[in-house]
């Protein structure tokens, strides 16, 4: 494997948090080495910057499982808090109108509701 498949997959991992197969075609390749491997990997911004517009763009176009996995992964990641996320869903609906922002604001909430679970979860077994 080249570096460059190595890094993108690597930079897959951290933004969404599961480790990625290294996928025969074309395009796999262009979707792990050129977005993950040298878009992602840009140092002038930050995963959260990064997370932020990416959440903005989704919205906008109405994309509910993108809107999904970003919205989980950004809690996961710690890049925004369930108050940043709530404040996004606020902001972006002012922009995108309030159907699509409707949308954010489910998934927002479907991925707090999915985190505060887990969470419970674990302390019971942990008890």
């Amino acid at each position: 494997m080249d570096e460059l498949r190595r890094r993108g997959l690597d930079k897959m991992k951290e933004v969404y948090g599961w480790d990625m197969p290294d996928i025969p075609g074309d395009y796999f390749k262009y979707t792990i080495d050129h977005l993950f491997g040298t878009i992602w990997t840009r140092p002038e911004l930050s995963m959260r910057d990064r997370r932020l517009l990416l959440l903005g763009a989704v919205s906008a176009l109405g994309l509910d499982e993108i809107l999904e996995i970003q919205t989980s992964a950004a809690l996961k990641n710690g890049e925004l808090t369930e108050a940043e996320l709530r404040e996004v869903a606020i902001f972006i609906t002012h922009y995108v109108g309030w159907p699509l922002g409707q949308r954010v604001n489910k998934h927002v909430e479907m991925a707090v509701a999915k985190r505060n679970e887990a969470r419970r979860t674990k302390e019971s077994s942990d008890d």
